[in-house]
Protein backbone atom coordinates (compact mmCIF):
# COMPACT_ATOMS: atom_id res chain seq x y z
CA UNK A 1 0.00 0.00 0.00
CA UNK A 2 1.19 3.45 -0.89
CA UNK A 3 4.40 2.40 -2.62
CA UNK A 4 3.48 3.82 -6.03
CA UNK A 5 2.44 0.69 -7.92
CA UNK A 6 -0.24 2.49 -9.95
CA UNK A 7 1.92 5.50 -10.77
CA UNK A 8 4.93 3.42 -11.77
CA UNK A 9 2.74 0.89 -13.58
CA UNK A 10 1.10 3.56 -15.75
CA UNK A 11 4.48 5.07 -16.60
CA UNK A 12 5.96 1.67 -17.40
CA UNK A 13 3.05 0.69 -19.63
CA UNK A 14 3.53 3.85 -21.68
CA UNK A 15 7.28 3.25 -22.05
CA UNK A 16 6.71 -0.37 -23.10
CA UNK A 17 3.72 0.45 -25.34
CA UNK A 18 1.52 -1.87 -23.28
CA UNK A 19 -1.90 -1.58 -21.73
CA UNK A 20 -2.12 -0.92 -17.99
CA UNK A 21 -4.47 -2.53 -15.47
CA UNK A 22 -4.90 -1.57 -11.83
CA UNK A 23 -6.56 -4.53 -10.16
CA UNK A 24 -8.10 -2.41 -7.39
CA UNK A 25 -9.70 -0.15 -10.02
CA UNK A 26 -11.04 -3.17 -11.91
CA UNK A 27 -12.56 -4.53 -8.70
CA UNK A 28 -14.24 -1.19 -7.99
CA UNK A 29 -15.59 -1.06 -11.55
CA UNK A 30 -16.88 -4.63 -11.27
CA UNK A 31 -18.64 -3.97 -7.98
CA UNK A 32 -19.63 -0.35 -8.62
CA UNK A 33 -18.42 0.74 -5.17
CA UNK A 34 -15.10 1.57 -3.50
CA UNK A 35 -13.02 -1.22 -1.98
CA UNK A 36 -13.71 0.14 1.50
CA UNK A 37 -17.43 -0.44 0.89
CA UNK A 38 -16.77 -3.98 -0.35
CA UNK A 39 -14.83 -4.73 2.85
CA UNK A 40 -17.54 -3.17 4.99
CA UNK A 41 -20.54 -4.81 3.32
CA UNK A 42 -19.18 -8.14 2.06
CA UNK A 43 -15.95 -8.71 4.00
CA UNK A 44 -12.31 -9.27 3.20
CA UNK A 45 -12.78 -12.88 2.06
CA UNK A 46 -15.30 -11.82 -0.61
CA UNK A 47 -12.85 -9.13 -1.74
CA UNK A 48 -9.91 -11.58 -1.89
CA UNK A 49 -11.93 -14.07 -3.94
CA UNK A 50 -12.93 -11.35 -6.38
CA UNK A 51 -9.35 -10.06 -6.48
CA UNK A 52 -8.14 -13.58 -7.36
CA UNK A 53 -10.72 -14.06 -10.10
CA UNK A 54 -10.05 -10.69 -11.75
CA UNK A 55 -6.26 -10.93 -11.40
CA UNK A 56 -6.05 -14.44 -12.85
CA UNK A 57 -8.21 -13.30 -15.77
CA UNK A 58 -5.93 -10.31 -16.46
CA UNK A 59 -2.81 -12.48 -16.22
CA UNK A 60 -4.04 -14.46 -19.24
CA UNK A 61 -3.63 -11.37 -21.44
CA UNK A 62 -0.54 -10.31 -23.37
CA UNK A 63 1.39 -7.00 -23.42
CA UNK A 64 0.01 -5.81 -20.12
CA UNK A 65 1.43 -4.09 -17.06
CA UNK A 66 -0.58 -4.90 -13.95
CA UNK A 67 -0.57 -3.13 -10.59
CA UNK A 68 -1.68 -5.68 -8.03
CA UNK A 69 -3.34 -4.74 -4.79
CA UNK A 70 -0.99 -4.96 -1.80
CA UNK A 71 -2.36 -8.33 -0.66
CA UNK A 72 -2.76 -10.02 -4.04
CA UNK A 73 0.76 -11.45 -4.27
CA UNK A 74 0.11 -13.25 -0.96
CA UNK A 75 -2.32 -15.57 -2.73
CA UNK A 76 -0.54 -18.70 -4.00
CA UNK A 77 -2.63 -18.99 -7.14
CA UNK A 78 -1.85 -15.41 -8.20
CA UNK A 79 1.83 -15.67 -7.32
CA UNK A 80 2.19 -18.99 -9.17
CA UNK A 81 0.46 -17.66 -12.28
CA UNK A 82 2.72 -14.60 -12.31
CA UNK A 83 5.77 -16.90 -12.13
CA UNK A 84 4.44 -18.77 -15.17
CA UNK A 85 3.21 -15.91 -17.32
CA UNK A 86 4.97 -12.75 -16.23
CA UNK A 87 7.66 -10.95 -14.28
CA UNK A 88 7.11 -9.51 -10.81
CA UNK A 89 8.66 -6.45 -9.20
CA UNK A 90 8.45 -5.58 -5.52
CA UNK A 91 8.57 -1.83 -4.94
CA UNK A 92 10.18 -1.80 -1.52
CA UNK A 93 9.65 1.55 0.16
CA UNK A 94 10.81 2.64 3.62
CA UNK A 95 8.08 2.39 6.26
CA UNK A 96 8.37 6.09 7.12
CA UNK A 97 7.67 7.02 3.51
CA UNK A 98 4.70 4.64 3.36
CA UNK A 99 3.30 6.11 6.57
CA UNK A 100 3.59 9.66 5.26
CA UNK A 101 1.70 8.66 2.11
CA UNK A 102 -1.04 6.79 3.97
CA UNK A 103 -1.57 9.07 6.97
CA UNK A 104 -4.77 10.61 5.58
CA UNK A 105 -5.99 7.69 3.48
CA UNK A 106 -9.71 7.02 3.77
CA UNK A 107 -9.88 4.32 1.09
CA UNK A 108 -7.69 1.53 2.47
CA UNK A 109 -9.82 -0.70 4.70
CA UNK A 110 -6.92 -2.57 6.30
CA UNK A 111 -5.79 0.78 7.73
CA UNK A 112 -9.07 1.61 9.49
CA UNK A 113 -7.43 0.85 12.79
CA UNK A 114 -6.55 3.20 15.61
CA UNK A 115 -2.77 3.06 15.38
CA UNK A 116 -1.69 3.58 11.76
CA UNK A 117 2.01 3.22 12.54
CA UNK A 118 1.61 -0.19 14.22
CA UNK A 119 -0.85 -1.40 11.57
CA UNK A 120 1.38 -0.49 8.61
CA UNK A 121 4.46 -1.97 10.30
CA UNK A 122 2.59 -5.20 11.08
CA UNK A 123 1.28 -5.54 7.50
CA UNK A 124 4.74 -4.86 6.06
CA UNK A 125 6.47 -7.40 8.31
CA UNK A 126 3.79 -10.05 7.63
CA UNK A 127 4.08 -9.59 3.86
CA UNK A 128 7.82 -9.04 3.47
CA UNK A 129 8.77 -12.72 3.20
CA UNK A 130 6.17 -13.26 0.46
CA UNK A 131 7.14 -10.06 -1.37
CA UNK A 132 10.71 -11.38 -1.37
CA UNK A 133 9.48 -14.09 -3.75
CA UNK A 134 9.07 -11.46 -6.48
CA UNK A 135 11.46 -11.79 -9.40
CA UNK A 136 13.00 -8.40 -8.63
CA UNK A 137 13.12 -6.14 -5.60
CA UNK A 138 13.39 -2.43 -6.31
CA UNK A 139 14.65 -0.52 -3.27
CA UNK A 140 12.84 2.72 -3.89
CA UNK A 141 14.15 4.80 -0.97
CA UNK A 142 13.54 8.39 -2.09
CA UNK A 143 13.61 7.64 -5.81
CA UNK A 144 11.22 9.49 -8.08
CA UNK A 145 8.63 7.40 -9.97
CA UNK A 146 10.41 8.07 -13.27
CA UNK A 147 13.68 6.62 -11.95
CA UNK A 148 11.89 3.54 -10.60
CA UNK A 149 10.10 3.13 -13.94
CA UNK A 150 13.39 3.30 -15.84
CA UNK A 151 15.00 0.73 -13.50
CA UNK A 152 12.14 -1.71 -14.08
CA UNK A 153 12.14 -1.09 -17.83
CA UNK A 154 15.88 -1.76 -17.98
CA UNK A 155 15.55 -5.03 -16.03
CA UNK A 156 12.57 -6.13 -18.11
CA UNK A 157 14.31 -5.45 -21.40
CA UNK A 158 17.27 -7.62 -20.34
CA UNK A 159 14.99 -10.67 -20.08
Amino acid sequence: MGVGKSTVGKNLAKKLSCDFRDIDELIELHEGVPISTIFKNKGEQYFRNLEKKITLNELKKQKLVIALGGGAFLQNSIRNQIKISGVSFWLDVNLDVILSRLINSKKRPLLFKKNLNDTVKKIYLERKSIYNMADYRIKCKSLKPEVITNKIKSLYEKL
